[in-house]
């Protein structure tokens, strides 16, 4: 993975960015180029020589996927006598958009993120820097300190698990219950699905209305991101 020389030389011997994901992390990052992409945004994306393009995205998706796996481990053995359920929706409060939004902030990584994007156009971008971010960590240090990272620097610091288990956090389910009681149609419709970046876009309609629109590498968690600011929409 080659970066502009100006950019990787600025940020190699930036001690200030070293110290943020030493400070973040509790090490030194070793590849230090890995940590300057998961946080350039695609808003501030460079094209290289070769015709790539440079931002997080795709260790935005490498990160979801260690991120729910360690997720997964810890919630399969923390409820030993819960069912696949119950899991899944634990699972899913803990990574979700807003989750991750907030956990970003509290760890500074607001900070980090290179952007030009205007102030409120990308709402995911901060949860979307700490998953790119678990990607680099993983790239750079491996699985074993990937899941310490996670483990105690988030889950410990950050999450309240017996909060989370008394909470319900399933906004589809709300948004599909206040259809109901409200006596209105509601759709989750797929607009893209693939493309080069292998996103899905769903819009949430309400009486034939678009409320809000979600995009993930999955249908289930693209409409939950729909589900999520519709009920933000609509004040549920």
């Amino acid at each position: 993975m080659r970066f502009p020389a100006a950019i990787t030389a600025f940020f190699a011997t930036d001690k200030t960015f070293i110290n943020s994901i030493k400070n973040i992390t509790g090490f030194y990052p070793g590849n230090v180029a890995l940590y300057v992409l998961a946080f350039s945004h695609r808003s501030s994306a460079k094209e290289t020589d070769q015709g790539a393009i440079l931002s997080n995205e795709r260790l935005e998706y490498l990160g979801d996927a260690v991120l729910g796996a360690v997720v997964a481990d810890l919630l399969f053995k923390k409820f030993p006598y819960k069912d696949e359920g119950f899991l899944t929706e634990m699972r899913s409060k803990i990574v979700s958009r807003e989750n991750l939004k907030n956990l970003a902030m509290k760890m500074g990584i607001n900070h980090l993120v290179i952007n030009t994007a205007e102030s409120g156009s990308f709402r995911s971008m901060h949860g979307d820097a700490l998953e790119a971010f678990i990607g680099a960590i993983y790239l750079d240090k491996g699985y074993n300190t990937t899941q310490k990272f996670i483990l105690k620097r988030i889950i410990k610091n950050h999450v309240d698990l017996d909060y989370l288990e008394r909470t319900d956090l399933n906004f589809k389910s709300k948004i599909i219950n206040w259809a109901q009681k409200e006596r209105k149609s509601l759709v989750f419709e797929t607009v893209e699905e693939g493309g080069e970046r292998r996103l899905i876009k769903v819009r949430l309609l309400v009486n034939d209305e678009e409320i809000a629109t979600g995009e993930d590498f999955s249908k289930k968690k693209a409409e939950q991101t729909a589900a999520e600011k519709g009920c933000a929409v609509l004040g549920i």
